[in-house]
């Protein structure tokens, strides 16, 4: 049996929690405009890039897009498709939050003020006696179990915590209707009072194990984790576009949410009101720019040292993006809610893996990079990787639901590919 998950319309209103700003910037009807290339020795070969995504565009099978590529020499292609969208237009990233709360666990971890294996519950008392969801009950009421160990700094990072999302999670859908416990998205205290589905390094499965790391930053650094990715890492690295609560030009700047229809055509997702949020996430919730969120991989490219700042140790940035779960597989899901999620393999065929962060491909992808990548995404189908191998890394962002959108993903593929092809060609 499928039982509900939060619809679309709780969906806007959940997940809008997650910014300060109570309106979006309406995107007024004007020429698609895609920036030059930065490296004009790339242009030609890159031109296949541009074609795609205009025409993607121009078709209306996406509303509009920002794609951005750099080497560890700098910034290589550069592409703004759609109405009155720039290179500055400002996106709601979602989870490509995770990977700059991992960064700043990691810059914690280097001051000893946390370690991987250390015991949550010694931190964070609510981890202290976790309890596995087993089932329910004839009337519907859950049954749990003590955990069979403790929950680590590493299981968190590495969602091999036993923490889910409903969104891929018949269990946790089902405890979520039965209890009352909120969606994550609400951004309310009682969505911690998830159980696990699972004991604690036994396998893989996305959740909110990030915004239990996002609580533990917070816990040793004395800050808010809002303030802490400012005054850490945003502002030595010049990220003056990214942030939970935007100001009122960024909102001027702010992309249309849209909604994939069954047909496949696209509809605009009105703005909400955001309800009173009580926690930042660590797991989501972060506006950006694809150039200031390029910047933030520039700085992983650089191991750790980017614009000036020295944000992370080199062999710390290494650690990051090794293997951190043995043989466990990563990064096959199934949706109950086909109107936010549709299912996701990014690599068929080919084992993924988890580092400190991020997904790890163990084999070379189909587009070009190489194996030992980094990648992840946000559910409003915006995209990045980083591949450590040949120096690459690259931003591809929309506003579409639901996530993992086959044109989007295509459009992704062709942009990593002609991105390597003039790497190669150059």
């Amino acid at each position: 049996m499928r039982y509900s998950n939060p619809d679309r319309r709780t969906i806007l209103k959940t997940m809008t929690s997650l910014a300060a700003a109570s309106s979006m910037a309406k995107i007024t009807v004007g020429r698609a405009e895609a920036a030059t290339a930065s490296d004009p020795a790339l242009s030609p070969a890159l031109g296949d890039v541009d074609q795609a995504l205009r025409q993607a565009v121009n078709a209306r099978t996406v509303p509009g897009l920002v794609a951005i590529a750099a080497t560890d020499k700098g910034i290589v292609y550069e592409g703004a498709f759609g109405p009155s969208i720039t290179a500055d237009s400002v996106f709601w990233i979602a989870s490509m939050t995770k990977a700059i709360t991992g960064a700043a666990c990691m810059q914690l971890v280097e001051q000893g003020k946390l370690q991987l294996d250390q015991p949550m519950g010694k931190l964070l008392p609510q981890l202290e006696q976790p309890k596995v969801l087993e089932g329910f009950d004839a009337s519907g009421a859950p049954k749990l179990r003590p955990a069979k160990r403790a929950i680590t700094l590493r299981h968190l990072l590495t969602h091999t915590a036993g923490f889910t999302y409903s969104i891929w999670s018949e269990p946790m859908a089902q405890f979520e209707k039965v209890t009352g416990t909120p969606f994550i998205g609400e951004c309310k205290n009682a969505t911690f009072n998830a159980p696990l589905v699972f004991d604690p390094g036994d396998r893989w499965e996305y959740g909110i194990n990030i915004d239990w790391a996002g609580r533990a930053i917070e816990a040793v650094s004395g800050q808010p984790l809002s303030v802490y990715f400012r005054d850490k890492i945003f502002a030595p690295l010049g990220m003056t576009d990214t942030e939970y609560a935007i100001s009122s030009e960024q909102q001027s700047r702010l992309v249309q949410r849209h909604q994939r229809k069954a047909d496949g055509s696209l509809e605009p997702m009105p703005p909400e009101t955001p309800p009173q949020r009580e926690f930042w996430s660590g797991g989501g919730g972060l506006y950006s720019t694809g150039r200031d969120y390029l910047v933030f991989l520039q700085m992983l490219l650089h191991q750790g040292r980017f614009n000036g700042a020295q944000l992370l140790r080199p062999e710390t940035v290494a650690l990051m993006a090794q293997n951190q779960i043995g043989d466990i597989n990563a990064g096959l899901w199934k949706t109950t809610n086909p109107q936010l999620s549709n299912d996701l393999d990014l690599f068929p065929g080919i084992p993924c893996r988890w580092g400190l962060g991020y997904m790890i491909n163990t084999q070379p992808g189909p587009n070009g990079r190489s194996a030992g990548s980094l990648t992840w995404g946000g559910i409003y189908n915006t995209y990045y990787w980083l591949d450590p191998q040949k120096h690459v890394a690259g931003v591809i962002l929309t506003q579409i639901l639901p996530f993992a959108d086959p044109t989007v993903l295509r459009l992704y593929g062709e942009f990593e590919s002609g991105v390597y092809g003039a790497l190669k060609a150059a």
